[in-house]
């Protein structure tokens, strides 16, 4: 999954275990299965985004999905954005450590996906990430401004997004949102699968 990037996904692993504890990011209870829970289903995420795109992840907290889904695929473009300054500073001191392992640069910007300030310094991406964010209609809401035209909505979500995800297909097509659909990601990775839905920006 990470090939020249497992002993930078191994390092996170560990800062997450340490700092992303001791500062409220992860639950100790999710220390002994970061790899499953976290960061290898985060990483499977790559296999919905296309080659050398501009990937934003909203909500990045401790930098789910977004560096394992970097450090998986050092093609992409990434930014981080997040409204917490306790977890910009962890997203900041992580990215200074890992950065040398990505091809690309990595940014982390403050605010919420929706902020003009946030709109204006990230621009347009081809891809959107979030993980448990927000329900998707409420996502898309605050993510529109970041989405060019054809671009992509890729949310990690539970098995309850997915059982609503048709009755709430109107409403997602009423904010301009197409090709809408659940795809399984990371089938190889055992317990580590997940399912994320992704989505496209229409062009009105």
């Amino acid at each position: 999954m990470f090939g020249a990037g497992l002993a930078a996904a191994q390092r996170y692993v560990a800062r997450l275990a340490t700092d992303g504890v001791t500062r409220g990011l992860i639950g100790p209870r999710e220390v002994p299965r970061l790899w499953e829970r976290h960061v290898l289903n985060s990483a499977a995420v790559s296999e919905a985004v296309p080659a050398d795109a501009r990937v934003v992840d909203v909500g990045s907290g401790a930098g789910l999905p977004g560096i394992p889904l970097g450090l998986a695929r050092p093609d992409i473009a990434l930014t981080l954005v997040e409204p917490m300054a306790r977890r910009v500073e962890f997203l900041e001191e992580a990215v200074a450590e890992l950065v040398d392992d990505a091809r690309q640069p990595w940014r982390v910007i403050r605010g919420r996906a929706e902020d003009r300030s946030v709109v204006s310094s990230v621009g347009r991406v081809d891809v959107v990430t979030a993980r448990a964010v927000a329900p998707l209609p409420r996502l898309v809401g605050w993510c529109r401004g970041l989405l060019r035209p054809g671009a992509q909505l890729v949310a990690l979500v539970g098995s309850r997004a997915v059982e609503q995800l048709p009755a709430l297909l109107p409403e997602l097509r009423a904010a301009g949102m197409r090709d809408i659909e659940t795809r399984a990601v990371g089938s190889s990775l055992g317990d580590a699968a997940t399912t994320v839905v992704v989505m496209t920006r229409g062009h009105l």
